[in-house]
């Protein structure tokens, strides 16, 4: 069987060569200018739009594209169809498709005043496609941040207890509000590193060498600690979900300087950690494949290898939500144009490793075996905790920084998405004064604190969250908006005159996600089981061929189909 490690050890060399080659000539071809004044200095405003050190912006942008799809979709995709398909899928996926969309929309974000890929839409087609796709992914969004808030809800109220691969059959009992305490440790630390850094502004390396130790010490204190806070009735999570959801809302409208940025460059290094801790203990380790790499072209639920591998395996190689992070919170922090090489291009390697790491903590299960029949976040959790546990870090901690990574993924995309959707209410309305953004953050998490409450009865007779009805088509909607992010900027790029190399670069990924997507939606409305989802799957594919149309159309007449593009680049 293959070396888990010479099969990372590849991948890593992989990416730091398309970093090195396909990356600049990305950047070459855009013509990333280092002198031009970027959205952030240009509307500096201390809240949103604030210039940041390339590194500090990497680690946030990080943290905020790398939720939980990048550990969920590699592992469910391996179980369904086998290890090696997700593997190529996430390596090749990843260099030539997922990275590039996150750069091409950094940048046109950055060349478009910093705008949502929604309203390049707008400039280059028209009014009605510009509606349409504001509330589509709003509605994204708001369905983003109630499964999210499930997920870690979920995390801070159940226990593990299972058995450790490599550890001579050691089990290791974590306990969810552990977890929950050392969450909340880390979020305090973050608020008052922003208030160090802004008020006395230190070297990036000392709060660096102060404070990053400190993310140590929560986790070690926070089993020591549990916080609980579980309901009655159904939902034991309840109250901890409206909780995040009220942090949500806080966390959203504060200044970036005193709680996005340095929580995202804590959670950043956090991250790295985990990757730099979790590789070499797998290479220590020298684990063998234990997993099959190929199980068929069909899974047990039914779905084919073509399209649904490019559907669940979402970040990690490619998704629409990074697009809009990127045209979103972190275009409105870039200090200078080449800075998105490194943030936009490599903040997606970056999470291509982390989709390889849980990736590896699968194939080194053996079918059958306890603990690759738990949930992934445990399989992921447990996996990150065996391979820190090669370095001499003792077991108990090593598993809950592992379970805890998990949640600090969820964690900083929770509030990122939650601020998303307030800039699509203000840009969409126009109203963009404090009170427009507030307004804006309640009327988004209005629905999840309703849904988060809900419940329906599952096929085993069981409670389930009431959102799971349409979650089988959430890896649709994420590619899709991946396929129009795509769309708007191939627009872009035509009306800018870009060279045809920069065009078909862009152009070739969008036809494949458009089609992979429109596929996977015509069998999900074949097979659709329940009213709900047969609607909006059909809604979604409708929106996908009106855009794909109008784009098309435009293109066919040489001209917007809208108001002027304007002096765009």
């Amino acid at each position: 069987m293959p070396s888990l490690a010479v099969l990372l050890a590849i991948c890593l060399a992989a990416f730091w060569l398309a970093h090195r080659v396909y990356g600049r000539w990305l950047a070459r071809r855009f013509g990333l200018d280092g002198a031009a004044s970027t959205p952030a200095h240009v509307h500096r405003d201390g809240a949103d739009f604030e210039p940041t050190p390339r590194f500090y912006l990497l680690g946030q942008h990080f943290s905020a594209i790398s939720a939980a799809g990048p550990i969920l979709g590699p592992i469910l995709a391996a179980t369904q169809f086998g290890w090696q398909p997700a593997f190529w899928w996430i390596v090749l996926g990843c260099i030539f498709i997922g990275s590039m969309h996150d750069f091409a929309a950094l940048v046109g974000s950055v060349r478009h005043g910093a705008c949502s890929i929604a309203e390049i839409v707008q400039r280059y087609l028209n009014r009605r496609s510009y509606a349409a796709f504001v509330l589509y992914i709003w509605l994204a969004l708001v369905l983003v941040i109630v499964a999210f808030t499930d997920a870690t809800a979920s995390a801070f109220v159940t226990a593990l207890d299972v058995a450790v691969p490599g550890a001579d059959g050691q089990r290791v009992a974590v306990d969810g509000a552990g977890v929950a305490s050392s969450s909340m440790l880390y979020l305090g630390l973050s608020v008052a590193m922003g208030l160090v850094v802004r008020c006395l502004r230190p070297p990036l390396w000392l709060v660096t060498l102060v404070f990053v130790p400190l993310v140590g010490v929560a986790i070690w204190l926070g089993p020591t600690l549990p916080l609980r806070f579980v309901a009655d009735g159904p939902i034991p999570n309840l109250h901890w979900a409206w909780a995040i959801l009220a942090y949500c809302g806080v966390a959203s409208v504060l200044p970036v300087w005193l709680l996005l940025q340095p929580r995202g460059y804590l959670g950043g290094f956090f991250l790295y950690l985990t990757l730099g801790g979790g590789l070499l203990g797998l290479f220590l380790m020298q684990p063998t494949t234990e997993w099959p790499s190929f199980t068929g072209f069909t899974s047990d639920n039914g779905q084919t290898l073509v399209p649904f591998l490019f559907i669940t395996i979402a970040c990690g190689a490619c998704s629409g939500f990074h697009g809009l992070v990127c045209s979103g919170t972190t275009s409105k922090q870039i200090d200078r144009e080449p800075d998105a090489h490194l943030v936009g291009y490599g903040g997606m390697l970056l999470e291509g490793v982390v989709a390889l790491l849980a990736l590896a903590c699968v194939m080194m299960l053996a079918p059958g075996s306890e603990l690759s029949r738990a949930s992934a976040d445990k399989v992921f959790g447990v996996g990150v905790g065996s391979f820190l546990h090669q370095l001499g870090v003792p077991l108990q901690f090593a598993v809950t920084f592992g379970m805890l990574a998990f949640a600090t993924f969820v964690y900083d995309t929770l509030d990122v998405a939650t601020r998303l959707a307030r800039y699509l209410f203000t840009e969409f309305t126009g109203w963009k004064s404090r009170l427009g953004g507030t307004v804006g953050t309640f009327v988004t998490l209005a629905l999840p604190a309703y849904f988060v409450a809900q419940t329906v009865t599952g096929a085993d007779g069981k409670a389930i969250p009431a959102y799971r009805v349409i979650w089988p088509l959430f890896g649709s909607i994420n590619q899709l908006l991946a396929g129009l992010t795509l769309v708007g900027l191939s627009l872009w790029l035509a009306r800018s005159q870009k060279g045809l190399a920069l065009r078909a670069a862009v152009g070739a990924p969008m036809v494949f996600m458009m089609a992979m997507t429109m596929t996977a939606l015509v069998q999900q409305i074949r097979g659709a089981q329940n009213g709900a989802l047969l609607a909006v799957a059909v809604v979604l594919l409708a929106l996908a061929v009106w855009i794909t149309v109008e784009a098309v159309l435009s293109l066919w007449r040489g001209r917007p189909g809208g108001r002027a593009a304007g002096a765009a680049t």
